[in-house]
């Protein structure tokens, strides 16, 4: 017999399973002023190039989750008003960045006329790493992290 969704998400939400955990990094203040630096800069360089799309509310200043919502749904309220035949397709995104290779997200970071020098400390941070998760006493298996923030 074939396992219901239910099942398999009852599953993956047991806190006895290791492998359902994600590691968490602490990371020192210096990391996180750095992270912080280079994030200033990587935004003023795209939006000085327009490389960033006007409705890109994600990790800019004055901008969230919460005005990406208002923003389209008055988008939606303006085209029924309008009478227009309105269709939706909504992709969850939130996991994007887990999945994206660091030698790809590197390449394309360089692609976009960034300082040589940013994208060698972001390679820095990125290329080898590795991580292992610690429950009850318990530690995994070390592996390396070629996607994900570290």
């Amino acid at each position: 017999m074939e396992k219901s969704y239910c099942d398999s998400y009852l599953q993956r939400r047991d806190r006895s399973v290791i492998r359902n955990y994600r590691p968490v990094s602490l990371t020192s203040v210096v990391c996180k002023q750095m992270e912080h630096v280079i994030a200033g800069y990587l935004r003023q360089v795209w939006g000085m190039s327009g490389w960033l799309y006007e409705g890109q509310h994600g990790f800019r200043p004055g901008y969230s989750c919460e005005s990406q919502v208002v923003t389209v749904w008055q988008d939606i309220a303006d085209l029924l008003d309008e009478g227009v035949r309105t269709d939706a397709i909504i992709i969850d995104f939130s996991k994007a960045f887990d999945i994206v290779p660091h030698d790809r997200l590197l390449t394309k970071i360089a692609a976009t006329g960034v300082d040589w020098r940013v994208v060698m400390r972001v390679k820095a941070f990125l290329l080898g790493r590795s991580q292992r998760v610690r429950v009850d006493g318990q530690l995994s298996e070390e592996v390396r992290v070629t996607s994900r923030v570290p």
